[in-house]
């Protein structure tokens, strides 16, 4: 069992660095502190949006619609954390 345990927690950890890269740079874009017409920027921001928008969507089909305000990022943050904290752990003691 801790043959898988180690992956998937690489897995999840690299998961939730990303996703926490994502959240924290749609928050410069909409402050305006960072710009998308920047080429590394909107590089960078094109890259991200294409690596969780499939995780994201099959969320937001299920999430109420809140327009100005999207809560997929954070169901999914919420999800990584307890995956990655309380579920996997407990699989390892079985």
């Amino acid at each position: 069992m801790m043959a898988l345990y180690g992956p998937l927690a690489l897995i999840l950890d690299v998961i939730f660095f990303i996703l926490l890269a994502h959240i924290i740079m749609s928050w410069l874009i909409n402050f305006n502190v960072l710009n998308v017409n920047q080429q590394l920027v909107g590089q960078i921001w094109y890259g991200l949006n294409r690596l969780l928008e499939p995780i994201y969507e099959p969320i937001r089909r299920i999430l109420p619609d809140t327009r100005p305000l999207d809560l997929a990022p954070l169901v999914v943050f919420i999800i990584i954390i307890s995956l990655r904290d309380f579920i996997l752990p407990e699989l390892l003691l079985r």
